[in-house]
C-alpha cells in the first residue's frame, strides 16, 4: 500500500465478492492424532508429514503406490486416528455478473468525483471513503468519537493485501502468507505479473480524472487511466485479486485504530486449500487476534475447519463470517458454525440485498454490502457488492467492542449486535448500528 502525500491519486473499481465452492483434492488429507501415534500411522499408511495444521492436526500426503478407493477404510479401522477428512480444494464461485453492478456505477463514480482528502487516524485518504453513505446508516462518527477507534487485532483470512496501500499500512501487523508458507505482511502482489503491479502501483492521475469504464473480469467494472485501462485489457487481473485489501479497508474504516494482521489462505483466482485456511484460523488464536474475519463461504461442511473454529471460540476469539451470494434460504460454512456470526448483506433501505442468502442456519445478523468505497491495491479505491464486505463491517464493530469489553465474549457479541436495526425476517436479528450496540454494552457492564 503507498506513502500520503499533499494530492492522493486513485482509480475507482466496482467489484462483487463470489461464493467459494468446495471442491475435491488429491493426495493430501488431513488427520486428528496424539503427537505420540503420528510416526506409526505415517508408516502404516505410507503418508508423509507436510504440515503441523494445529494441536494435533496434521497435514499429510500420500504415496501414489496407495490404493485411494481403500485408504478410507483403513484409515476408519485405524484406533489411533480419531478423525480425517480429504484436503479439498476451494474455489470461488462467481454468482452474480457485472451487469448489476455496471447499472450503479455512475451513482458511485460521482461520488468519488469529490476529489477532496483528508487525514483519518494518521493516513491520507478520500473523503468519499471516510463520508460515504453506510457510514452515516450505521451511526459510525457517532460511535467513533464516544467510544473510541479501537485498539485490538483483526486477522484477515483472505487473498492478502497491498502492504503499501496508505490508508492501510500503518495499521497492519506481521502475518503469514500460507500459499508460500513465508512469514511477513501477506502481499497481494506476487500474484501478480510484475507488469501488471507496475501499473497498477503508478500514480500518475487524479481519481476518476478520464472516467474511461472497462470490464476486466466478469465481476469487475472499473474507472481507469487510459495507460492503466490498456495494460488490464490486455492482462486481466484475476477474478479475486484485490478481495483482501477490499475487506481490509472496510475493517479499517469502522475501526480505524485496530490493528489488521493479514494471513493469505487464498489465490488471486480465489482458490484455496481447505488446509491452509485450517492453519491460517490457529495462526490468527496463537498470534494474539481477538477477531477473525472470513469472508468467504463453502456449502460443504468440514470436520477440520470447525475443530478450529471451536479451538478459537475456547480462546476467547470471535469469528466472523460471509453467508454468501446464491441469493438463497440455505447453510453455509463457516458462517453457519456453531459459534461464528454469520453475516448477510442489506441494501442501504434496509432490505436483503437481492444477491445475499438469508435465513436462520447462516444469518446471525446483517450489515450493509450494497455500493461500499474501500481500498484496492496500488493506491487505488474501489465500489464493491457482496456479503464479504457486509462481514468486514461486523468484524471491525466487533472489534470497537473491546474497547468497552476487554474481556468480550460471543454472548455479549451476540446481545450488543441485536440491538441493532430491525430488518426483515431471515437477517438476522438486527442490521449493524454501531451506537446502539456499543451503547448497550456500556450500559450493560
Amino acid at each position: 500500500m503507498k506513502h500520503p502525500g499533499s494530492t492522493l491519486f486513485a482509480s475507482l473499481l466496482f467489484i462483487l465478492a463470489g461464493s467459494p465452492l468446495l471442491v475435491a483434492g488429491a493426495g493430501e488429507y488431513m488427520i486428528s492424532a496424539g503427537a505420540g501415534d503420528l510416526n506409526g500411522i505415517l508408516a502404516r499408511h505410507k503418508m508423509a508429514l507436510k504440515e503441523v495444521i494445529g494441536p494435533g492436526i496434521y497435514q499429510v500426503t500420500v504415496s501414489p503406490t496407495v490404493s485411494t478407493s481403500s485408504l478410507a477404510a483403513e484409515l476408519s479401522a485405524d484406533k489411533k486416528i480419531s478423525r480425517f477428512e480429504s484436503d479439498s480444494r476451494v474455489r470461488d464461485e462467481n454468482v452474480q455478473s457485472a451487469t448489476r453492478i455496471a447499472t450503479s456505477a455512475g451513482q458511485i463514480a460521482n461520488v468519488m468525483a469529490d476529489k477532496t482528502v483528508v487525514n483519518y487516524y494518521g493516513a491520507t485518504v478520500p473523503a468519499p471513503y471516510i463520508n460515504q453513505q453506510v457510514a452515516g446508516l450505521v451511526h459510525l462518527p457517532q460511535a467513533l468519537g464516544r467510544f473510541g477507534a479501537g485498539n485490538t487485532i483483526v486477522a484477515v483470512i483472505d487473498t492478502g493485501v497491498d502492504p503499501n496501500h496508505p490508508a492501510l499500512k500503518g495499521v497492519l501487523v506481521p502475518g503469514y502468507d500460507f500459499t508460500r508458507n513465508l512469514a511477513g505482511f501477506a502481499s497481494e502482489m506476487p500474484d501478480l505479473q510484475q507488469s501488471t503491479v507496475a501499473i497498477l502501483e503508478q500514480s500518475t492521475v487524479a481519481i476518476l480524472e478520464s472516467k474511461r469504464a472497462v470490464q476486466l473480469n466478469q465481476s469487475t467494472v472499473a474507472i481507469l487511466e487510459q495507460s492503466t485501462v490498456a495494460i488490464l485489457e490486455s492482462k486481466p487481473l484475476p477474478s479475486d485479486f484485490g478481495h483482501g485489501t477490499m475487506v481490509a479497508g472496510l475493517i479499517h474504516f469502522v475501526a480505524p485504530g485496530v490493528r489488521i494482521m493479514p494471513l493469505k489462505a487464498f489465490q488471486a483466482d480465489g482458490t484455496s486449500n481447505l488446509s491452509d485456511i485450517v492453519r491460517a484460523i490457529y495462526y490468527a488464536v496463537d498470534h494474539q487476534a481477538r477477531v477473525i474475519n472470513m469472508s468467504f463461504s463453502a456449502k460443504t461442511p468440514s470436520p477440520a475447519l470447525s475443530d478450529a473454529l471451536q479451538y478459537a471460540w475456547a480462546h476467547g476469539v470471535i469469528c466472523v463470517a460471509s453467508a454468501g451470494n446464491d441469493g438463497k434460504e440455505m447453510k453455509v460454512y463457516p458462517a453457519g458454525s456453531y459459534g461464528t456470526i454469520g453475516v448477510g448483506s442489506t441494501t442501504m433501505t434496509d432490505r436483503r440485498s437481492a444477491f445475499s442468502n438469508f435465513g436462520t442456519d447462516s444469518v446471525k445478523t446483517s450489515a450493509p454490502g450494497e455500493g461500499l468505497i474501500t481500498t484496492f491495491p496500488g493506491n487505488h479505491y474501489a465500489g464493491v457488492w457482496g456479503t464479504s464486505f457486509s462481514s468486514a463491517l461486523v468484524s471491525g464493530a466487533v472489534a470497537l467492542m473491546y474497547e468497552i469489553s476487554p474481556k468480550l465474549n460471543a454472548s455479549k457479541v451476540y446481545d450488543a449486535l441485536d440491538h441493532g436495526k430491525r430488518v426483515e425476517l431471515g437477517m438476522g436479528d438486527a442490521r449493524l448500528d454501531l451506537w446502539s450496540s456499543l451503547l448497550y454494552l456500556l450500559l450493560s457492564r
